[in-house]
């Protein structure tokens, strides 16, 4: 998998989703809904960044715990961000509910990259 190049998609991906939520919603949702779609697109670039991390320590020291990372990450977008950002445009509430696996795929990719830089 090609790191940098999936990173920088998803980090355009966050602007575009970004940019409809900030001037798309608005008007057709609350504020805390908008925050909600926010939280998502927020998160959405954070991790789109990690995998821009990702890229640089696959090309120094490619490793099974780097290439999980990475995977991780992009569950954890898919999960994380797609559940919010399905929630304020469906108005389906229990969407709210698989929010936290993405977050875990989250935290579970940042240890990954962890271990993956220190693993030799």
């Amino acid at each position: 998998m090609n790191w940098f190049a999936a990173g920088a998609i998803l980090a355009a991906l966050a602007v575009i989703t970004g940019a409809f939520g900030a001037h798309g919603m608005e008007s057709r949702v609350g504020p805390d809904l908008l925050d909600t779609f926010e939280t998502g697109a927020r998160y959405h670039m954070y991790h789109a960044l990690a995998l821009l991390a990702v890229g640089w320590q696959t090309a120094r020291r490619p490793g099974r715990w780097t290439s999980a990372a990475g995977w991780l990450f992009v569950v954890g977008i898919v999960v994380f961000s797609g559940s919010l950002y399905a929630l304020v445009m469906t108005g389906e509430r229990w969407l709210g509910a698989i929010t936290p696996i993405g977050g875990v795929c989250f935290i579970a990719g940042w240890i990954a990259l962890a271990v993956g830089a220190l693993h030799r």
